[in-house]
């Protein structure tokens, strides 16, 4: 087995089979990115086409539903196939992702038995086509604050779906424009003059033959930026009425005598209780993301290693561009940040599977798995859309034909940093499940146990190695300290400065708060000033866990070449990002002035290193190469 195949076992993870799979039974013909521009209703045609063949030949909707669903139960296997679409025409990624994944996803997380019985065959095999209508024009990342409602009808032992102004009305909803049968509408549920809350309802908004229903009013999106094969529609609702037995009634019920009841009684946390069983849609999001990049890094750097401009002074030969320091240092960084996110992925993917399983569970373990998850998928999407222009450049003028799909791989993730979750609005979730658990670590203690605690032990406590964690401890003690001269080229010491930078921020931001509680300020203009700091911390957090993954698979990785070579593209990965960041360390005094030098100098170096083996690391992707086919070495020309 050759070094780039190493390398992919360790990448491909848990679900390498599956990953496999993919590669080679999908037909190219079907799932390969198109190479022409497509009027758009033909590319929706051509999308719809790919999903239904994907749900008549493929396990990946059943894979993600139990067996009391009618499916495998493996989780993981559904959330890697889907990655792996990420690196096709992300056109399918989404439609596939809006049926099986969202549609599918409420129907089995927010449904019961009977929704199950139902719905949920039909949704596997595509012969039921629906839609996700959450976001509404007044109100995206707000879903608490939905203004569609479902008002029960006791007269008629029926929901009553309205859309009460414009702001209501649902918008960007995949599926929606044309090919969807029945809408997964989230509404705020009214029973008996109460609100008791948002609660999902399936409605029917066209009939079998495509006919719009009555009362429901569909709008088309149109043309986008990317994603043109994804329907992409606007729905209101005007006193649509519906079966009682519509509603999606695990997390909250309409009995027969027309009473509302619900197994968690504060109406918060019954909300975050529902959103969080649809976490598996920013985990795809993610993944297809990460996908994406690793695509356009492929076609960079094999593009890189080909392209030759200008001569060396004796005039012998012409330079290829990776030869050059500033071309490693566009692109090998970022090589490496993808490397350590598709670990920390892969981990991440991991540890959903075990929930969904019941192999892990508990109350801890589904925020700490929804916190991970929204900053896995905010950092991702946020390197997708640097990453991908940044290979476009790379790549010239050639980089700027359509055929060389960076146009495509650049307008077809560019939504992904607001889809499933604005990243702002994200790393402001992350921290604040920070500030809860740093919270409750303090409050456990009275206060005298408080004074002598100290800050800096509750925040030890709160700092929770989930992937490998005895490692990453035996590496932080081995570590030759902060001072050292070797603190900066040692994995303990990378670990010890990513570590303490986010213990900083937290401890930092807890008191900053506290302070103004103190003064009286009004707690949304406490948090306001607050935000800049709040998403420095969050960000501080998801790289520690995302540097801890890669730590981990590379200790798991058998003696070798490949994982001499992991090693070193995780010290790029580890010195890159604590130089994005050196002015903090400095300002905070984690690094004196010449060790800010130095890590400048360590980053090129570690690029240097890298160079001979760039081709064989994008090689472990194993993307198939119907889906990178282009003109990038066949024409070698520039545009301009």
């Amino acid at each position: 087995m050759g070094t780039a195949e190493q390398i992919r076992t360790v990448l491909d993870g848990r679900w390498g089979e599956v990953r496999q799979q993919v590669r080679t039974e999908l037909d190219p013909a079907d799932f390969a990115p198109p190479r022409d521009l497509l009027p758009m209703d033909e590319h929706r045609q051509r999308t719809l086409d790919a999903v239904l063949r994907l749900a008549g030949t493929t396990d990946f909707a059943r894979n993600g539903l139990t067996r009391e669903q009618g499916g495998t139960d493996d989780h993981g296997a559904s959330v890697t196939a889907f990655e792996m679409l990420g690196h096709a025409d992300l056109s399918v990624f989404v439609k596939a992702g809006v049926q099986f994944g969202l549609f599918g996803g409420a129907i089995a997380g927010l449904g019961t038995q009977r929704h199950w019985d139902a719905y949920l065959p039909g949704m596997a095999d595509g012969s039921l086509l629906g839609c996700f209508a959450m976001t509404e024009t007044g109100h995206g990342s707000d879903v608490q604050s939905l203004l569609t409602t479902a008002t029960y009808l006791p007269e008629s032992d029926e929901l009553e779906i309205h859309s009460p102004s414009l702001a209501a009305r649902k918008d960007y909803i995949g599926g929606a424009a044309r090919d969807a049968r029945l809408a997964a509408v989230f509404a705020q549920l009214v029973v008996d003059g109460e609100q008791h809350g948002v609660h999902c309802v399936l409605v029917p908004i066209r009939d079998g033959d495509g006919t719009v229903r009555p009362g429901v009013t569909v709008g088309d999106c149109g043309a986008k930026m990317g994603l043109r094969g994804v329907d992409n529609g606007r729905l209101s609702f005007d006193h649509v009425r519906v079966p009682r037995h519509n509603l999606l009634n695990r997390y909250g019920t309409i009995d027969d005598d027309g009473r509302y009841h619900s197994p968690i009684e504060s109406a918060s946390r019954r909300f975050f209780t529902m959103l969080g069983t649809l976490v598996r849609g920013r985990i795809s999001v993610a993944g297809g993301a990460g996908a994406a990049t690793r695509t356009a890094l492929t076609l960079a750097i094999t593009y890189a290693e080909h392209r030759t401009q200008f001569h060396v002074p004796s005039g012998e030969r012409e330079v290829h561009l990776l030869d050059y320091r500033a071309h490693q240092a566009k692109l090998l960084p970022r090589l490496a940040r993808s490397y350590a996110l598709m670990l920390a992925q892969n981990a991440l993917v991991e540890q959903m599977h075990r929930i969904a399983t019941g192999e892990e569970d508990g109350e801890d373990a589904q925020r700490e798995l929804e916190a991970r998850a929204a900053g896995i998928k905010a950092l991702t999407t946020e390197h997708a859309t640097q990453t991908i222009q940044v290979c476009r450049e790379a790549c010239g003028g050639a980089g700027y034909l359509s055929v060389n799909r960076f146009a495509d791989l650049k307008a077809d993730t560019d939504v992904f940093t607001t889809f499933e979750g604005d990243n702002t609005v994200l790393l402001q979730l992350v921290a604040k499940g920070m500030l809860t658990s740093y919270s409750d670590a303090f409050h456990e203690l009275d206060t005298r146990g408080a004074f002598f605690f100290g800050a800096r032990q509750v925040t030890e406590a709160v700092i929770e190695r989930t992937v490998g964690g005895s490692i990453i401890q035996r590496l932080i003690s081995g570590s030759p300290g902060r001072d050292g001269d070797a603190a900066l080229a040692d994995r303990g010491g990378q670990l010890d400065l990513f570590e303490d930078r986010e213990k900083h921020l937290l401890e930092t931001l807890a008191m900053r708060l506290r302070r103004a509680g103190d003064d009286g300020a009004d707690s949304f203009a406490i948090f306001n000033d607050a935000q800049p700091h709040l998403l420095l911390a969050a960000r501080a957090h998801v790289e520690r866990v995302v540097l801890e993954a890669f730590v981990a698979a590379v200790d798991a990785t058998p003696p070798g070449e490949a994982r001499e070579l992991l090693d070193t593209v995780c010290d790029l990965y580890a010195l890159s990002t604590i130089a994005q960041d050196r002015a903090w360390f400095v300002e905070h005094g984690r690094l004196s002035a010449q060790q800010s030098k130095d890590l400048l100098g360590a980053v090129d170096q570690r690029c240097a290193q890298l160079r001979p083996h760039a081709q064989t690391l994008v090689d472990a992707f194993a993307i198939p190469m119907a889906w990178r086919e282009t003109e990038l070495l066949e024409d070698l020309g520039d545009v301009s």
